[in-house]
């Protein structure tokens, strides 16, 4: 672990009045080593230098806390498109409170992930390979979770559609974006209310010591999500609610 350099992680959760401890430090260190490891032979993500990782994709995932505070989170969070892991096992390594289900449609990174969290020995997160069309309509994960987070790429509307089929009425859907979003904004109201959703809060900021923009909207499920929806698979992105 002393070959990894943690000041700006360590940095930022003290500003955000989170404490960090060692054995947290050096699940950090063991996850990016079997990420990039991992991506030899599977393409997870393009950013592979620790000091990139740190930045672009932990303190990414955990920028949450610009918007909410998880530090005494105790609802049911669900990682959607979680990818190669982000936001959810950073979320999990630094918020150990929380309860994860990470989703995802490629079984590949999904088992990546379960090998994951048994090597970091990661307790109350699990994962789950689907669909989010057959998922979101299934009673076992429809409206059961208090959290829906996503960094996945596609417009509000489209992701929306994805996601608040699975917020409880009262919880939230938080979108990591990476630059200024108001025309999409205006352009998903319409797609957002239909699906029982309400624009809450929208918080712009830059990553540490970058001029990196990014962007978390947080849209609040105010009644439950139609039964049609999410609708079959492809057309929330095709033909996306407007």
């Amino acid at each position: 672990m002393s070959n990894y350099n943690f000041d700006a992680i360590i940095a930022y959760c003290n500003d955000k009045g989170i404490e960090l401890k060692e054995e947290q430090l050096s699940m950090l260190s063991s996850f990016y080593e079997m990420l990039v490891e991992k991506n030899k032979v599977m393409n997870l993500t393009g950013i592979t230098e620790w000091d990139d990782v740190v930045l672009r994709h932990y303190i990414d995932s955990i920028s949450i806390s610009e918007i909410m505070n998880l530090n005494d989170f105790r609802g049911k969070v669900l990682d959607l498109g979680t990818g190669a892991g982000f936001p959810g096992i950073p979320l999990k390594i630094i918020f150990p409170n929380l309860q994860i289900t990470l989703f995802d449609s490629l079984n590949k990174r999904i088992r990546f992930l379960q090998e994951v969290i048994d090597e970091l020995k990661l307790k109350n997160i699990e994962t789950i390979h689907g669909r989010a069309e057959e998922f979101g309509k299934n009673s076992d994960y429809r409206e059961q979770y208090d959290l829906v987070v996503s960094r996945a790429v596609a417009n509000i509307a489209t992701l929306s559609e994805y996601c608040l089929p699975f917020v409880k009425v009262g919880g939230s859907f938080i979108s990591y974006k990476t630059d200024s979003i108001e025309e999409e904004i205006s352009n998903s109201g319409k797609a957002v209310s239909i699906l029982g959703g309400k624009i809450e809060r929208v918080e712009h900021f830059t990553l540490p010591n970058t001029d990196m923009e990014r962007s978390l909207l947080q849209i609040k499920k105010i009644k439950t999500t139609g039964k049609k929806f999410p609708r079959k698979a492809g057309l929330p992105s095709k033909e996306p609610l407007h």
